[in-house]
């Protein structure tokens, strides 16, 4: 179990990343939703111990992550969001390397380790390619591989399925589903329907906070009753923004459809719906946004 105890961050120009973050992550899939800029790729850096908070403190098991980082290391497969590699190297030469660096010194345990993972992220058949020529699907799964070195029991990846179509993305995301069954992992992403379609516990950050934090299935059902839509033209939009609390537009066969937020029937046209997930998240953001100004006067 990962436990995060009032984590702070701010950095040296005064910028405040993470504000009192606290969260306890249990083994299986855990994601961590929000927008761009919330603060989760800080949050993630922070728990792979590429930096150190202003304040609080995080302990996996029995390990005190900010005592004792290497320990952490040991156990900790990482894929950034940014995950850079040679690209003259083969997939084959480059995990074996990584394996080395891992700490896997016997040659047959590592050609083990690189065969099963090769197979296990289905990359086998371009073992001798180089990754210069993978797909932006196939250099993601060889991110999971590099990640999965060494068994480790807490795996962390940041915004993986980011530009991916459609068919890449499921295969990855069963990947993931796999690995997740006997470990922590932690998904930081801004793509709700990777969170609703794997992770049984997830929390939303915003603005560097915890804003919303539980199982999908729980949150979406608080917010049955509340979310309500109507489509309308475009022109009208502006108008309703200012009478109603709009929590997201879409466009469906070029008409505009609008959610709200409402605890009681707004009537104008407006229907009832089963809010998914994606209307919980577009909620928390809009009450974050909401509740900014006052936050910012109370500074």
């Amino acid at each position: 179990m990962l436990e995060l105890k009032s984590v702070t961050h701010v950095y040296a120009n005064g910028t405040r990343a993470l504000n009192d973050v606290s969260l306890t992550i249990p083994k299986g899939m855990f994601g961590l939703l929000g927008p761009n800029g919330a603060g989760k790729s800080t949050l993630m850096r922070t728990v792979a111990t590429l930096q150190t908070p202003t304040d609080g403190s995080i302990t996996f098991g029995d390990i005190d992550i900010l005592r004792n980082p290497d320990h952490l290391r040991e156990t900790l497969g990482y894929l950034p969001q940014d995950f850079g590699v040679y690209p003259r190297v083969s997939a084959y030469d480059m995990l074996d390397h990584m394996a080395v660096l891992k700490g896997v010194a016997s040659s047959a345990e590592r050609k083990d380790t690189v065969e099963t993972l090769l197979a296990q992220t289905n990359l086998w058949d371009v073992r001798k390619k180089a990754i210069a020529g993978f797909s932006g699907g196939m250099r993601q799964r060889f991110g999971i591989a590099q990640a999965l070195i060494g068994n480790p029991q807490l795996i962390i990846v940041d915004e993986p399925t980011a530009g991916l179509d459609p068919e890449e993305r499921n295969r990855f995301l069963n990947l993931l589903a796999e690995i997740g069954e006997n470990v922590v992992v932690i998904l930081s992403t801004h793509i709700v329907e990777d969170v609703a379609d794997l992770c049984p516990n997830m929390a939303v950050i915003v603005q560097g906070e915890i804003k919303l934090e539980g199982a999908p299935k729980s949150l979406i059902e608080k917010a049955r009753g509340t979310v309500w839509a109507k489509t309308i033209e475009r022109a009208d939009l502006v108008a309703l923004q200012e009478k109603y609390e709009v929590i997201s537009t879409r466009l469906f066969a070029g008409q505009t459809i609008v959610h709200i937020l409402s605890d009681t029937d707004p009537n104008d046209g407006f229907e009832n719906v089963d809010g998914g997930l994606e209307d919980v998240y577009f909620s928390t953001l809009a009450h974050s946004r909401r509740a900014a100004p006052s936050s910012a006067a109370a500074a």
